[in-house]
């Protein structure tokens, strides 16, 4: 009974996951040859397709390792789970620890916060602060058209001013307050006034669609903050996720045992009459 209530709840729990990673991998090879993808969807094809191919790999291999008693492939089974465990329990550690600093300075009569890279973590600002990476995620922000939602708006200062503007509008998007520039409108800027030194990304700004502020410090730590709040996000679901798989981990351990015990009660050696 042990035996039967075991393989077939793994079974039926790898048979659900295998279900779930066909359009996982689906989704990972349509962004791939899609010909007007943009350079975001082409950057996450190659994870996407990877935890598409894993989840599906080792939920056969629990399904053929459960099901057809197949002692070793169950083995291998859990091995992988086991690896998996130990990677997710990681990230989520991980995760906690470099998402603990920094956060939006709220800015006087604003209603949108303005971000400073240095107000985060090391790891993060060293990641976002690589050329390569950021050449990477600046053509990603640009294809992306993250600008557009402002550059359409036709609001006045006023209105402006109150408006609740994401992490990467109020980085990548205007000049940082401190330059103390015009406004003409959300996306362009008269330079001038008597603070329009005193940062670097005042000189960076440009009013070009392609230019704006993509190349500032205050984009950069605009995205590390989209990302410090995506990852919490995504380290909560983990530890519910982690939870599952601890659970399919241990009905996995006992599939496996009554396997073993299955195979040496058919085939095994006793004591009384040789091989049964």
């Amino acid at each position: 009974m042990a035996f039967r209530l075991s393989n077939n709840l793994i079974g039926i729990l790898n048979a659900i996951t295998f279900l779930l990673s066909v359009p996982v991998l689906a989704a990972g090879i349509w962004l791939g040859v899609r010909g007007d993808g943009t350079e975001c969807e082409r950057y996450l094809t190659g994870p996407i397709i990877a935890i598409g191919v894993l989840l599906m790999v080792i939920s056969i291999a629990g399904l053929v390792g459960a099901c057809c008693r197949v002692t070793w492939l169950l083995w291998v089974y859990l091995v992988a789970m086991f690896v998996v465990i130990v990677v997710l329990l990681g990230f989520i550690v991980f995760a906690f620890v470099v998402t603990n600093k920094g956060a939006g300075e709220a800015v006087s009569g604003r209603g949108f916060k303005e971000y400073r890279l240095g107000d985060y973590s090391n790891w993060l600002q060293k990641r976002v602060e690589n050329d390569g990476n950021w050449n990477r995620i600046r053509s990603c922000l640009q294809s992306s058209k993250v600008c557009k939602s402002l550059q359409e708006k036709r609001e006045s200062w006023d209105e402006f001013i109150r408006t609740d503007l994401s992490p990467i509008e109020s980085g990548c998007c205007k000049p940082p307050s401190s330059c103390g520039f015009t406004y003409v409108n959300s996306t362009q800027w008269t330079p001038g006034g008597a603070n329009s030194s005193s940062d670097p990304d005042c000189n960076t700004w440009g009013n070009d669609a392609s230019a704006l502020c993509y190349g500032c410090s205050s984009c950069k730590a605009g995205v590390v903050a989209t990302l410090k709040k995506d990852w919490k996000r995504t380290a909560i679901v983990s530890i519910v996720f982690l939870v599952f798989i601890v659970i399919v981990y241990s009905v996995g351990c006992c599939a496996f045992r009554n396997n073993r015990r299955d195979n040496h009660n058919r085939g095994g050696y006793n004591k009384q009459g040789g091989y049964a």
